[in-house]
């Protein structure tokens, strides 16, 4: 075992875009487990637009990551050392323990992973909280139905790509919006969606207005700014709007210049009879068995796809993160701690 664990805290808090100095490598003992507890070696971590705003310390749904405290992050993780008859080692588990290569656990939240069933590494993206995102926004707020048109923006990244493969399933017709020609390529001939509009086009809206000449039921919200303008105009009578992120904003220093104001949404939800309602994956944590049910079937039958972008190593884990909040990612964003 190594003599000494590693670990990055949060440094300072970002003004904007999250530059390298907010971020702190630091080396620490690798922790003993007490009485009840279980060693934690960290071999997968997880990247998420979320962490962008625990980074911050505006009120918001959860509580912020403290100067110097690790930052926060679900992982896969190898049980190295146990005092809990309910874990041995060489047990993978998911888990929250953030950046860090170590981490003490007394087992409470850990799920144990089955590398037989599929790569663990899956356990953070399509089986894990980003697909459980994407199926339970979808299918409980977004309610897509036969013939439909769903829209689905940051549609190559980890909740996208699985909102619009699920769309498909449920006989809707899925409309991904994504940053750049190789993303949409994917999106259509890889995922299967029935079109790609390239949000970083000029024309962005006349090309989405084509992509939906039926308009459009449902939208998942992962971006905001621009891709709202577009959406907007288009939506149908009851249309549906599952608010999951707003990725455009999550570093912005003053309000974006969005085309349309408050007062021309109000109007819209009072005639239109929209439903906008945001969410958080905890509110439907009782749809998990549905979701831990149908999910690995969908993939088994080769009905969801999905891609990884891997980041090598803990020390890179803030550059991958900086590159995911402006899009650089292809895929679910990992970094691989440990082989």
């Amino acid at each position: 075992m190594p003599e000494s664990a590693r670990r990055i805290v949060l440094a300072s808090r970002p003004v904007g875009e999250p530059k390298p100095s907010d971020f702190r490598l630091e080396e620490f003992p690798v922790p003993q487990p007490g009485q009840g507890q279980l060693l934690l070696k960290t071999k997968w971590l997880s990247l998420d637009p979320y962490m962008r705003g625990r980074m911050s310390d505006a009120p918001s749904y959860a509580k912020p990551v403290g100067i110097g405290e690790v930052m926060e992050g679900g992982t896969v993780c190898e049980v190295v050392a146990s005092n809990n008859d309910s874990y041995k080692p060489g047990d993978i588990v998911l888990a929250h323990t953030g950046w860090q290569t170590h981490a003490l656990s007394n087992g409470a939240g850990l799920r144990k992973l089955d590398p037989k069933l599929a790569p663990v590494s899956t356990g953070l993206g399509v089986l894990g909280m980003p697909g459980m995102t994407a199926y339970s926004g979808l299918l409980e707020i977004g309610e897509p139905k036969a013939g439909e048109t769903v829209v689905v923006s940051a549609a190559s990244g980890a909740v996208g790509s699985v909102v619009g493969q699920i769309a498909r399933i449920k006989g809707a017709r899925a409309v991904g919006v994504a940053g750049g020609p190789d993303k949409c390529k994917y999106v259509k001939e890889e995922l299967g969606f029935d079109e790609c509009v390239d949000h970083r086009v000029g024309d962005f809206p006349e090309r989405l207005k084509t992509a939906c000449p039926k308009g459009i039921d449902v939208y998942f919200e992962n971006v905001s700014g621009p891709v709202w303008d577009g959406v907007f105009p288009l939506l149908n009578t009851f249309a549906r709007i599952p608010v999951c992120g707003l990725i455009a904003q999550y570093s912005a220093t003053e309000a974006p210049d969005m085309k349309y104001r408050t007062s021309q949404i109000f109007r819209a939800v009072l005639t239109k009879r929209l439903t906008i309602r945001g969410f958080i994956v905890t509110d439907f944590a009782a749809k998990f068995p549905d979701f831990i049910r149908d999910m690995p079937q969908w993939i088994k039958e080769g009905r969801i796809k999905y891609r990884e972008d891997i980041a090598e190593g803990l020390e890179n884990a803030p550059q991958a993160f900086m590159g995911l909040l402006k899009g650089k990612n292809f895929g679910k964003q990992l970094v691989r701690v440990a082989e």
